[in-house]
C-alpha cells in the first residue's frame, strides 16, 4: 500500500472517530454534513473506484468539500465532517478490504 493511501486511510479514520465522540446534539449536524459531502463524493467519482483514485482525489483538493459541509452546519469541524465522509465513501471502492486496500489493484 502506497504511504499516500496510508496516511489517508488514517486520516479518513480518525475523521469518522471525531464524529462519532462528538457531543449530541452537535453530532447529529455533523453526521448529516458527513453525508451531504459523501453524496457530492458520489457525483464526483461514480460508484466505480478504487481507494488509489479516492486518495489521489482527497489529495487534489478538498476545498469544495469543506465548503460544502460549512454550509450544512459542521461549523469548526468541517474538516473532520469531509475526513469521516471520505472514510465512508471509501468502503464503497472495489479494492476496500476492511480498512486497507486488496493485494490486487485491477479495476474492476
Amino acid at each position: 500500500m502506497a504511504y499516500a493511501l496510508e496516511n489517508a486511510l488514517y486520516q479518513w479514520h480518525d475523521g469518522n472517530r471525531r464524529l462519532a465522540e462528538a457531543p449530541e446534539p452537535a453530532r447529529g449536524d455533523l453526521e448529516q454534513a458527513a453525508d451531504v459531502v459523501v453524496e457530492e463524493l458520489r457525483k464526483r467519482l461514480g460508484s466505480s473506484f478504487l481507494l488509489e483514485e479516492l486518495a489521489d482525489f482527497y489529495d487534489s483538493g478538498t476545498d469544495w468539500a469543506t465548503a460544502l459541509a460549512g454550509r450544512h452546519a459542521a461549523g469548526t469541524d468541517a474538516a473532520a465532517v469531509v475526513d469521516a465522509a471520505f472514510a465512508r465513501y471509501a468502503r464503497e471502492a472495489s479494492n476496500f478490504a476492511g480498512g486497507r486496500a486488496r493485494e490486487s489493484h485491477g479495476r474492476p
